[in-house]
């Protein structure tokens, strides 16, 4: 008898309404299960709970369903495994492409920027004046030097120094400062003049004495020009050895390169 009792008491209070009853709950909780009522049951007790709170449209129920406004932004999407979305089209592709891009654009980028040499190369003596003291020789001589630069950007030369030995002994020197430019893959020329003073008693008298027939003498010029490219300063050594007569002044033509249209 108590079982029956207890039996027919929990029946009962299940057949009660969990909240008060409300009009307004009650259209909205019978409009979700006429439009969605696929839906399992227990949802209509999350609408009861939530009643004096605000609705927005369920995003996955095609736009029939409703959930609290502060429920929103818990909302966790699910995404089959077979979509799409998650296979992208030609992902190897892309990235395949990609690499090799980045690939070619280093390749090129280092062989523009890779630095070349840059040659100095002494074309020789261009012109020369003998003037004759007490006891010394002055020589004064014009030189050129080729400039040939082998990259693909363009180089300044800024500065030259430069001497001449004769017979170990420093006869001149001279030092200048230049701003010459050179175009890339093209060759410059540049003349520099250096003034002699030789003093070495045997070669005065065989510059000086008319009956000696051989009057040349050999001359050691070593320097370096000083060229910057890109940030970057660099010394370009040069030497050469020059005969040159001491008696008579010589004038050689004037050797021109081309330049590049």
């Amino acid at each position: 008898m108590g079982k029956t009792f207890s039996q027919l008491t929990s029946q009962q209070d299940e057949d009660k309404l969990i909240l008060p009853n409300n009009s307004a709950i009650a259209s909205k909780t019978a409009n979700y299960f006429s439009t969605g009522s696929n839906k399992p049951p227990c949802s209509s007790v999350l609408y009861a709970r939530a009643a004096g709170t605000s609705f927005v449209i369920c995003p996955t129920c095609q736009g029939h369903g409703e959930i609290p406004h502060e429920l929103e932004k818990q909302l966790v999407a699910l995404i089959p495994y077979g979509d799409q979305r998650l296979k992208p089209r030609h992902t190897k592709l892309s990235v395949f492409l990609a690499v090799i891009i980045c690939l070619l654009t280093f390749s090129v980028t280092i062989f523009f920027l890779y630095p070349r040499p840059i040659i100095v190369y002494p074309v020789g003596l261009n012109s020369s004046m003998v003037t004759f003291d007490d006891t010394h020789i002055r020589l004064n001589m014009t030189n050129i030097l080729n400039i040939s630069n082998n990259n693909f950007y363009p180089i300044t030369v800024s500065q030259l120094a430069a001497e001449v030995l004769h017979q170990t002994f420093v006869v001149g020197q001279v030092t200048s400062s230049l701003h010459l430019h050179i175009s890339p893959l093209a060759t410059g020329q540049m003349h520099y003049e250096v003034a002699n003073r030789i003093s070495d008693a045997n070669t005065y008298k065989i510059c000086a004495q008319l009956k000696v027939k051989v009057h040349h003498i050999l001359l050691h010029i070593q320097g370096t020009l000083s060229c910057s490219y890109l940030s970057h300063q660099q010394q370009l050594p040069f030497e050469s050895y020059e005969y040159v007569d001491c008696q008579e002044n010589t004038s050689m033509p004037l050797l021109e390169i081309p330049h590049p249209a």
